[in-house]
């Protein structure tokens, strides 16, 4: 048998950082680049998706293997086993307690004796050797066997972490079914190259950075971000006790004393509803790190910003569409907004369900819903269970089956004029849409319940007329509404820069929801400097940690130093929480391009250059920092390099149209006049709304005194924004050049 072999991380072939960058460009700040696409990785800068994205994407890895430090706050599990018997033997064997395993004969459920699979070409040899699990496979053209460190998860499927160099923990492509007793392939039928990120040897797939803190106790990351290497630690392997309600020492000496007392730190964690929230909600949703360390007695705001429902994630409507771990449409349901709570239908310590199908729901529900004159179908059929209709869902990781839990009511109607999914056609496939809105319009009449996604759905879909707009304003403001819906719509708001947008985006600074007022503070960010920094110190000392930190990142490039004594103070604590939640993502390359940014923002150039390069080392497919390193470049006068990175991006994306833009930026001050214009020709072919791309394409054909196309250009422009007084201004020019005056 092979003895074990480590793959040495830094032979896997890897695009390296982009040899590019871009000028300071006319107009505009390449860095604040705003990507909404689906092609390639585009994404909307501001924020940043660093997620925690589930177990299909997630590096499971194998925990670290040396002694983890004592910690002397945590007394493990079986501390809790004397007096709380009943729920220690409720948590024993749940999906908590197998969250992460050792490797044994019970614990582990593939098959590895000498079995082999192979996943979209890449071939893997499972097999014993007296008490440990090996994996065998070819990593760029060599064979390596790796120990099969810990299990990860249990049902419906288990994934097998290994080890590799640098403290990181990889999960393998291959994973077992365990329902049907059988290896299969989580991305079947995705050629993923090496270099990809979302390779098992990559980041996407490394245990450390997307899943360990969600399966493990008191998880520290210990990430050196400088050598881009772990050291990662844990109180206890699993999803222990101490996890949910915190460490137990303190409520330990208090249980031993002869004379207890009420010391708010024995106090149990989970009993209030909104406790219940901040101990679940972490892990159970989509979400952005803002601290190093998740602690289950911290605020959601205080810890996270949660991922809004927009049409990136989720379908226009706030259904599910990719993975959000409930907690994201949970927020968008009613039972939410009346208090129902986690515990209302979950057993805190086994996670099963309190009852088996509609008496879960007729525990609140009156029992009239639970018969043919509600829901049409036979009883006791599959299309009887409340669950079929209200809640819906889809497939995750390859075999996992999990429920959207905005509890919505069906809306064809709504899929017919929006292409959104319905429970009806979900079930009745073959039948369209349409048919099954005339079913509901014959059973429950032609008026449908009042419900946020209508006015969603037209934010979610500009352009807008002025009717939608007032209608999207209005919803925003509108606090009868859940809070996820009015900041995703806020989200979506085209601003044109009226009385109005003002006005709406003052209220919503003011909104008893921080999501919504930290998504206000982002629509600032296009604002003069001075007109930020005036609205954002206001916010700097606000109540949650997820408001301030958006309200330090639109004042990262202002200088603190001419702010009063205490707002200077409150202006820094700030902008250091906003630096350590960067810190803490910065093992994401979407983390390291954000930290790029943000130096950037502070005239730190060189500083902002190795944050984008180390980004591309990461994740060479990552297209939103060639943009920003090209930029970063050009101001040090590297435009070769510069140049470079444009072309690495035209590359990549070759139908993304901003790419070709501000390569002619670039080539117009590299004195490459007749490139310039076929680049921004191109802009315009790919992307014909940029009158930016008008505006210069006029500018270079009148340089190179082709006044005709020039006038022509400009005036199609103008045709997209009539009042830009800077078009009307240069096509004066071009009229008066044109008639020799």
């Amino acid at each position: 048998m092979q003895k074990e072999a480590v793959y040495d991380l830094q032979n896997l072939p890897e695009a390296g950082p982009g040899t590019v960058s871009i000028a300071n460009f006319n107009h505009y700040h390449c860095w604040r680049i705003l990507f909404t696409g689906k092609m390639g990785r585009f994404l909307v800068l501001f924020l940043v998706s660093i997620y925690s994205i589930s177990c299909n994407r997630q590096g499971g890895a194998e925990y670290p293997t040396g002694p983890t430090p004592a910690n002397p706050a945590y007394v493990g599990d079986k501390a809790c086993l004397a007096c709380h018997t009943a729920q220690y033997n409720d948590w024993r064997g749940s999906h908590h307690d197998r969250a992460m395993q050792r490797p044994n004969d019970s614990t582990v459920l593939g098959d590895f004796n000498n079995a082999s699979f192979t996943a979209d070409g890449d071939t893997f040899f499972f097999y014993r050797q007296d008490t440990a699990f090996y994996v065998r496979t070819n990593i760029a053209g060599r064979e390596h066997a790796f120990n099969i460190a810990y299990t990860f998860g249990v049902t419906p499927l288990q994934q097998y972490l290994i080890r590799f160099p640098d403290g990181k923990y990889q999960v393998l492509r291959a994973s077992w079914d365990t329902v049907e007793k059988k290896w299969f392939n989580q991305y079947a039928g995705q050629g993923i190259a090496a270099n990809d990120w979302l390779h098992w040897t990559g980041g996407g797939q490394r245990w450390n950075t997307m899943c360990a803190e969600c399966h493990s106790t008191n998880l520290q990351k210990n990430y050196d971000l400088r050598a881009d290497t772990f050291n990662t630690t844990y109180a206890a392997v699993n999803v222990s006790c101490e996890a949910c309600h915190g460490p137990g020492r303190q409520h330990l000496n208090w249980a031993g004393s002869s004379n207890p007392v009420g010391d708010p730190q024995v106090k149990v964690l989970g009993w209030e509803r909104s406790a219940q929230f901040n101990q679940c909600a972490g892990c159970h949703a989509r979400r952005v790190k803002l601290t190093p360390v998740m602690r289950p007695d911290v605020a959601f705001d205080d810890q996270f910003r949660l991922q809004t429902i927009s049409s990136e994630y989720y379908y226009a409507d706030g259904q599910v569409r990719d993975e959000d771990y409930v907690f994201g449409s949970f927020v968008q349901s009613k039972m939410f907004h009346n208090n129902v709570r986690c515990t209302n239908c979950h057993k805190p310590h086994s996670l099963k369900l309190h009852y088996k199908g509609n008496l879960l729901c007729l525990q609140c529900h009156a029992v009239t819903y639970d018969s043919p004159d509600h829901h049409f179908h036979a009883p006791d059929s599959e299309a009887a269970q409340c669950v079929s209709c209200h809640m819906t869902g889809k497939v995750y990781m390859g075999n996992d089956f999990r429920r959207d839990h905005s509890f919505r009511v069906p809306r064809p109607d709504q899929s017919v004029q929006y292409g959104t999914p319905n429970a009806c056609t979900g079930c009745h496939r073959d039948m369209q849409d349409q048919w099954a809105a005339g079913w509901i319009e014959q059973w429950y009449g032609k008026e449908r319940p009042e419900h946020f996604s209508g006015h969603l759905l037209k934010a979610a879909n500009p352009p807008y007329d002025e009717e939608t707009r007032q209608e999207v304003v209005q919803f925003i403001q509108q606090l009868q509404y859940p809070a996820i819906a009015r900041a995703t719509a806020l989200e979506y708001y085209p601003l044109v820069g009226d009385e109005a947008d003002y006005s709406m985006l003052l209220a919503a600074l003011e909104d008893s929801a921080a999501l919504v007022r930290a998504n206000a503070l982002q629509k600032f960010q296009p604002f003069p400097m001075d007109q930020r920094a005036s609205l954002a110190v206001k916010f700097v000392d606000d109540q949650a940690r997820v408001v301030r930190i958006a309200a330090a990142r639109l004042m990262a490039d202002v200088s603190l130093d001419g702010l009063p004594t205490g707002e200077r103070g409150q202006a820094l604590r700030a902008r250091a929480e906003l630096e350590a939640m960067l810190r803490a993502n910065a093992d994401f390359p979407l983390g390291r391009l954000q930290l790029g940014d943000y130096y950037f923002r502070q005239d730190k150039n060189a500083q902002a250059v190795k944050e984008y390069e180390k980004a591309l080392q990461m994740d060479s497919l990552l297209t939103p920092v060639y943009p920003n390193l090209a930029t970063a470049y050009s101001i040090a006068g590297r435009n070769d390099r510069a140049l470079a990175t444009l072309n690495r991006l035209v590359l990549l994306a070759p139908a993304y149209g901003r790419g070709y833009y501000l390569r002619g930026l670039l080539q117009y001050e590299m004195g490459k006049v007749d490139e310039a214009i076929a680049d921004m020709e191109k802009a315009i072919n790919l992307a014909p709304a940029n009158f930016r791309a008008y505006y210069n394409l006029a500018n270079l054909y009148y340089i190179r005194g082709d006044l005709l196309q020039a006038g022509q250009t400009l005036e199609t422009g103008l045709q997209l924004q009539p009042g830009s007084a800077e078009g009307r201004q240069l096509l004066a020019i071009i009229k008066a050049k044109a008639s020799g005056k």
